[in-house]
């Protein structure tokens, strides 16, 4: 049985060692309780999605993938998108994972991926707010980092950035052709406390990471040996 001295040594070190990242997660916790999820994602600032209606005369999605070739003999996934007032089949392709392409549900043609002045116009149809565009930008993997902004998200993309005060880029997947992600200056807070929250320093997504399950551990033997300490000192008052 350890002498109560030498518990009270162990939690002090234990509250210097992992005291600050405890101190972290109160506090970037606290900021999470009391964001609007919606407000992070900029929800708030993209317009709904546009209604397609269909039509009888479009092509079957096989013969669309047939047009497409063998890399596409197999789907991941197929949904329905609207560029400019047409309406077009994306394809996801089974055998190459990230890779999709756009078939015009009436004729079959494939669409080249999306240039800069048809990924601003779709980024101005979905931006709510009104706002002036000041910048569009083709991000390639290589432009795409493990703590950037857009990790994750469809490669090549566009990232169009109006001037608005909430700091935000709109990403235009330019083989997809549709608006992937809104991110704000709200986000980027978010992010920064979230890398804070979850101890991943390198890609920030990571919640299983060695570093957080270690200091997990430590900051509950912290909890541990404090409430040990105080059973072992507390003196009940005496009656009377």
């Amino acid at each position: 049985m350890w002498k109560t001295a030498t518990l009270r040594r162990l939690h002090r070190r234990l509250g210097l060692f992992i005291g600050i990242q405890v101190l972290l997660w109160v506090s970037t916790g606290i900021y999470f309780a009391w964001t609007d999820i919606d407000e992070i994602h900029g929800d708030h600032l993209r317009g709904p999605a546009s209604q397609i209606d269909f039509d009888e005369n479009w092509i079957s999605p096989s013969r669309a993938a047939t047009t497409l070739g063998p890399a596409y003999r197999n789907l991941a996934g197929l949904e329905l998108v609207r560029i400019a007032g047409s309406t077009f089949y994306q394809l996801h392709s089974a055998q190459e994972p990230g890779r999709m392409a756009l078939v015009d549900v009436h004729t079959g043609v494939v669409r080249p991926p999306l240039d800069r002045n048809e990924a601003m116009d779709l980024a101005r149809e979905h931006f709510v707010p009104d706002g002036r565009i000041v910048n569009a930008v083709l991000l390639e993997s290589a432009d795409v980092g493990a703590h950037h902004e857009y990790r994750g998200g469809s490669l090549p993309a566009w990232r169009v950035e109006f001037d608005h005060p909430s700091k935000v880029h709109v990403y235009v997947s330019a083989e997809g052709g549709e608006v992937t992600k809104f991110r704000t200056r709200k986000w980027r807070i978010f992010d920064f406390l979230w890398m804070l929250h979850t101890m991943d320093y390198l890609g920030r997504d990571d919640i299983n990471n060695p570093l957080l399950r270690s200091a997990s551990l430590l900051a509950l033997l912290l909890v541990i040996t404090g409430f040990w300490l105080w059973r072992r000192t507390h003196r009940p008052r005496s009656r009377g």
